[in-house]
């Protein structure tokens, strides 16, 4: 019995320290664009059926309940809550903002396909609407050289004045990938995210229609971490934390009294 108290206690330790270690990512991340925070899902791990409920107890009765002794917890899964960020107004043409659902895509340099919700995009050397790492946004968008006064609408429709001309061109339009289940997005560094089978396939909208939300121009979204939020979540994680490593000093106490009295 001892020994599988001290089973569950460490269960209990691994768990809330991979909770911390959500946290602290979630804290680290606080000022990143349109970063959306985490959250640790927990789950119990399988029980020991000593007796089941209504399992016979004599020629004439049954149990009415039974005993089951469970083995610990872990981290189920991760989960990312997507709460709109705060709206940063930047005066950067090329910087753009999604109000609501919806995610730009990008071309990764393995050619696959990628999704952001962040706009920080600047221009490559040939002209083209890229992220600051070089990545090309999808649909492509180029702005001719000497063009001037790009404006990009809502629904993503982008236009310029080329050079010498005095009314506006359109040059492309900006469309969102939105996902049945967008919870279910492959997180990779740099702020993008992948297609996985539990998120199902991108459907590209125009911005606005659909469900999808709408683009801003020269503004960011912020990160949705709640620095108060996380602070709180940082010290229920560590009360736990010490709970679990207390019950494994009485446990072990106990088994030292056990020891001296056999």
């Amino acid at each position: 019995m001892s020994a599988s108290a001290l089973q569950v206690a460490r269960t209990g330790l691994e768990a809330q320290d991979t909770r911390m270690q959500v946290i602290a990512n979630n804290l680290a991340n606080v000022n990143t664009t349109a970063f959306k925070r985490d959250r640790a899902n927990f789950a119990t791990l399988a029980y020991q059926d000593a007796r089941v409920a209504g399992q016979q107890s004599t020629s004439q009765s049954t149990y009415a309940t039974g005993l089951n002794i469970g083995t610990g917890v872990s981290i189920q899964s991760t989960s990312k809550l997507d709460d709109q960020g705060a709206m940063n107004s930047t005066g950067n043409s090329y910087d753009l903002a999604i109000q609501g659902a919806g995610l730009f895509q990008v071309t990764m340099p393995s050619g696959q396909t990628a999704y952001t919700r962040a706009g920080n995009f600047t221009l490559s050397a040939q002209g083209q609407l890229v992220t600051s790492d070089g990545y090309a946004v999808v649909p492509a968008i180029t702005v001719p050289s000497g063009a001037t006064s790009v404006t990009i609408g809502t629904d993503g429709t982008v236009s310029a004045i080329p050079a010498g001309a005095s009314a506006p061109t359109q040059i492309g339009q900006i469309t969102l990938a939105t996902f049945a289940n967008p919870t279910a997005l492959q997180a990779l560094s740099g702020n993008y995210m992948q297609e996985t089978g539990a998120s199902g396939t991108a459907q590209v909208v125009v911005a606005g229609t659909t469900g999808a939300g709408t683009i801003s121009q020269g503004m960011l979204e912020g990160s949705n971490v709640s620095i108060v939020q996380e602070l709180v979540d940082m010290i229920e994680c560590q009360r736990s934390y010490e709970i679990n490593s207390k019950m494994i000093s009485s446990v072990d106490e106990m088994l030292k009294n056990a020891n001296q009295t056999l």
